[in-house]
């Protein structure tokens, strides 16, 4: 049977020693398995069910070119086969379902699928943190240590972070940040200073970065609308946004400063305008060639439209009042369209 040696580093949680190390993709694939809660009876069955949406993003991860600090947690279960540790090393077996996967099962797989279209992601190395011999009750002890102590990073954090890792001009993430840095440092923005970014104190008065980030990042993918209607130049993207949301300020002047009632500083206001600029009034701008606020405001016929406010939308789900001020837009948009086909020429 094949085998490899390990330097490793040895460290202790509770009465356990854990023998980290770095290792080949391939290698890992072949001696690891997943031991599922409510599946597999085996004892260290602490896992859940695959992901598989979760599983298809982190392999396009992984083909982009990125790979993971985190390690990779086993608990070594096979009796017969076991790692042999040395003063320095461990000589690993590796032909066999030996270590259950405590933690990074989303991500194995991942990987696993991105082997399959790329084979030199086998040869990526990886950290691996193994555990010998743990059974479920102490196996379930470091998975919900993982799983419920440990935090997740905030969004917002992640979305702020990733410009200063990854300096892409072309990523959806990168520009839409780049856009919404515009909105709050531009003066005759609606959302001049009103940006609450990671590490400084909330406020009523500011919406949050990943509202923003969640909202606008689709239509600015590379085969999101704004590149469908060739508008990929940023200070173009820039000036679009910031006149639609002037054109709704505008409208929305009295009651802009008062965050009790101004919807457009929450997510269903601030979402479902966005949508319905990308999904309506962007291709009737470009056709007509104009994206100025005043044209904007003719074309959403504004003035007739009653203020929506967050009490309107607030028994509502958050999907849902998203479709509702989608819907209080289009609707006022819509309102002169003819009512029969007799009225179009053919």
């Amino acid at each position: 049977m094949e085998s490899k040696e390990y330097r490793y580093v040895e460290t202790q949680f509770a009465e356990h020693k854990i023998y980290t190390f770095a290792m080949r993709v391939g290698d890992l694939l072949q001696m690891q398995y997943v031991a599922s809660r409510g599946v597999s009876t085996e004892q260290g069955a602490v896992q859940r069910i695959l992901n598989k949406s979760r599983v298809d993003s982190i392999s396009r991860f992984v083909l982009a070119g990125n790979s993971f600090v985190n390690t990779f947690i086993l608990n070594w279960t096979d009796t017969q086969y076991q790692p042999k540790v040395k003063k320095e090393t461990l000589i690993i077996p590796l032909q066999g379902r030996f270590a259950q996967m405590l933690d990074g099962q989303h991500r194995m797989a991942g990987l696993q699928e991105a082997v399959n279209q790329k084979a030199d992601v086998a040869d990526m190395e990886v950290l691996v943190s193994l555990f010998i011999g743990l059974n479920t009750k102490e196996a379930a002890r470091i998975f919900l240590n993982i799983n419920s102590e440990q935090k997740p990073v905030p969004r917002s954090l992640i979305y702020d972070l990733f410009g200063e890792a990854y300096d892409d001009p072309e990523s959806a993430i990168t520009r839409v940040t780049d856009i919404i840095s515009f909105l709050n440092e531009t003066p005759d923005s609606p959302y001049y200073g009103r940006v609450h970014y990671p590490g400084k104190p909330n406020s009523q008065n500011l919406i949050d970065l990943a509202i923003m980030v969640n909202a606008m990042k689709p239509a600015f993918e590379r085969s999101g609308t704004f590149n469908q209607l060739q508008l990929s130049e940023i200070e173009t993207q820039q000036k679009i946004v910031l006149n639609f949301y002037t054109a709704i300020q505008n409208k929305y002047n009295d009651v802009w400063d008062k965050p009790k009632d101004n919807l457009f500083l929450r997510a269903a206001g601030f979402s479902g305008a966005f949508d319905f600029l990308t999904g309506t009034l962007l291709q009737h701008c470009q056709t007509d060639r104009k994206f100025s606020v005043s044209h904007m405001e003719s074309l959403m016929k504004l003035d007739s439209l009653p203020l929506l406010k967050p009490d309107d939308v607030k028994s509502l789900g958050g999907r849902v009042a998203r479709a509702r001020v989608t819907d209080y837009f289009r609707e006022n948009y819509l309102a002169d369209l003819p009512e029969d086909n007799d009225s179009y020429e053919f």
